[in-house]
């Protein structure tokens, strides 16, 4: 039971991180947005979702039976800005979810305290789900935040606006990100 609990609440976590980030993108009007950096050891949003999907794809392929550093994937290159539309970008976005949510979806309770492998290391399926949210989660705020950053005082609140606290409904927080 705590099993099936901690799958569903997992798969509820990802699907909020997505739908931040993607309402984040519906922001950005341009294009060019997707490609700003403010300094030039900083990733654009694009970079970020080439990073996150070539991440998914990579781990979450045979997730349970391969390595998940594959031999095809080319990190570095992900961190490369080769200026693909926001069309590419989101067909990439979604070739990621689509491979990481389907291998997340087909998990059961008996598998959670299976042994995988990332890069060598031993992990519980546990242990690389916590891996994958707290990795997800970080490059989510930064595309987040960059694209507040573009946006400046055009920003809509993806939660509670600033200064806005008292005004709030008492609405969950999963309500307030689908409103």
């Amino acid at each position: 039971m705590l099993e099936k609990h901690f799958l569903e609440n997992t798969i509820g976590v990802f699907t909020n991180y997505r739908l931040l980030a993607e309402k984040s993108f519906a922001q950005l009007k341009n294009d060019s947005d997707f490609h700003f950096a403010p300094d030039t050891e900083a990733n654009s949003i694009a970079q970020l979702i080439q990073h996150v999907s070539g991440n998914m794809i990579s781990r979450w392929t045979d997730f349970l039976t391969t390595d998940g550093e594959k031999p095809t994937r080319n990190r570095d290159a992900e961190f490369v800005d080769n200026y693909k539309t926001r069309e590419q970008l989101m067909k990439e976005w979604d070739n990621g979810w689509a491979v990481f949510m389907n291998t997340l979806n087909l998990l059961t309770e008996n598998d959670l305290l299976k042994t995988i492998t990332i890069r060598g290391e031993a992990l519980t399926v546990v242990q690389a789900l916590n891996r994958q949210t707290a990795h997800y989660a970080y490059h989510i705020g930064q595309i987040v935040y960059l694209a507040k950053h573009i946006k400046s005082s055009e920003w809509q609140s993806l939660s509670i606006p600033k200064n806005k606290s008292t005004e709030h409904s008492k609405g969950s927080y999963l309500d307030n990100l689908k409103s």
